[in-house]
Parts: structure tokens; C-alpha cells; sequence
């Protein structure tokens, strides 16, 4: 399931920064991370994904570094800042509200779904 720029626009750059949170990481390899600890949902290539890291680069939540791999080759990292990890814990409280309110109308309730709409649903 893909999901619409809107959503993304708020969902992306909390998602790069959680798993920034977890350690440094450079572009590829958050590609990957995205969508494979999202089941695909929060797929995105690398066209979405750098722009969005220099947006949160130019606002100072995650800064960029340059190592070498093992394989001897540059590789450019990503790390969340202090400032970064304020906004994370910031950010998640209010998705954890949201997603709180969505679950309590029934919009976030697997049961809902699963029983067609009505378990799970005051």
C-alpha cells in the first residue's frame, strides 16, 4: 500500500528519524530500513528520501558525515542531532495521540476491519 504524499509528508521524515534514533545510517541503507520495518508501506526511493534528509539537515535535526566501509568506499551518514532527538520525542507524543483518537473512533482497530467494520467500535 503506498501512501499519499500528504500522509507522507508528516509520517516520512518522523519515520527517518526514529530510525536515526537507533544509530547512524547512511541513504541506501534507510531505504531499505523503511520499507522492510514498515511492510512496504513507507516505501519511498531515494528521490523522496535525500530531499527530505536535506530538509531536515537545513533545520538542523540531522547532520551528515562521511566514513569509510569496509569495502574501502565513502559513504555519506546520517545522524540525529540533539535538536533532532527533541523533535522525535516531540513528534511521536503527538502521533501517539493521533493514532490514540484514531483507535478510539475505530479507524486504527484490526478487529475492525477483520470483522467488516463493526468489532472493535463503540
Amino acid at each position: 500500500m503506498r501512501i499519499e504524499r500528504e500522509l507522507m509528508r508528516g509520517a516520512g521524515p518522523i519515520a527517518v528519524m526514529k530510525l536515526l534514533s537507533r544509530g547512524p545510517m547512511y541513504g541506501y541503507e534507510l531505504v531499505e530500513a523503511l520499507a522492510a520495518r514498515s511492510a512496504g508501506v513507507l516505501d519511498m526511493g531515494q528521490s523522496t528520501l535525500y530531499p527530505m534528509l536535506y530538509n531536515l539537515e537545513a533545520k538542523g535535526l540531522v547532520e551528515a558525515f562521511w566514513e569509510t566501509a569496509d569495502s574501502g568506499r565513502e559513504r555519506k551518514y546520517y545522524r540525529l542531532t540533539d535538536k533532532g532527538k527533541k523533535k522525535l520525542a516531540a513528534d511521536l507524543k503527538q502521533w501517539e495521540a493521533l493514532a490514540g483518537a484514531m483507535t478510539g473512533i475505530g479507524v486504527l482497530s484490526v478487529r475492525a476491519a477483520l470483522a467488516g467494520g463493526r468489532a472493535g467500535v463503540a
